[in-house]
């Protein structure tokens, strides 16, 4: 993919992000509140409301979605620079975990179908194999691009 595009896709799915987080700061809460009333979840050995977990996990989705629309920005700037089959694996491994980290974590939460909790950690990998290839391709350069 050309530079222009993960530039396009970085800013697209940031301001996402900013969306996405203010929707969760501006109400999400509420509505948390009455469709997870009285429902409870341990977390680190503390009962929790259901409500403050899944409004905490919605604003992780959206933190997370937003780092790496800032390393998509990375691999469009860089892409400028040199084309390498590391900078675009390193954008489509930074695109499927936000939709995979990131949106699984959304629908759960919207939802209450924990079973999407399943599909989080696929996109944890994800993100590490872009951080991972974008490590790979500053090492070795645009010599062997």
């Amino acid at each position: 993919m050309s530079a222009s595009r993960w530039l396009v896709v970085g800013s697209i799915l940031g301001g996402l992000a900013v969306g996405l987080g203010a929707f969760a700061a501006h109400g999400l809460d509420k509505v948390f509140v009455e469709k997870y009333s009285g429902q409870t979840r341990v977390v680190a050995g503390e009962t929790v409301p259901l409500s403050k977990k899944f409004l905490d996990d919605f604003k992780t989705g959206a933190e997370y979605q937003m780092y790496h629309s800032l390393a998509l920005l990375v691999v469009g700037l860089l892409a400028q620079r040199h084309h390498s089959w590391r900078l675009t694996a390193a954008g489509v491994s930074f695109t499927l975990g936000i939709v995979l980290f990131s949106g699984s974590l959304y629908i759960l939460t919207l939802t209450g179908v924990t079973k999407w909790g399943m599909v989080t950690p696929l996109g944890g990998v994800a993100f590490l194999a872009g951080w991972s290839l974008l490590a790979l391709d500053a090492a070795v350069g645009k010599e062997s691009a």
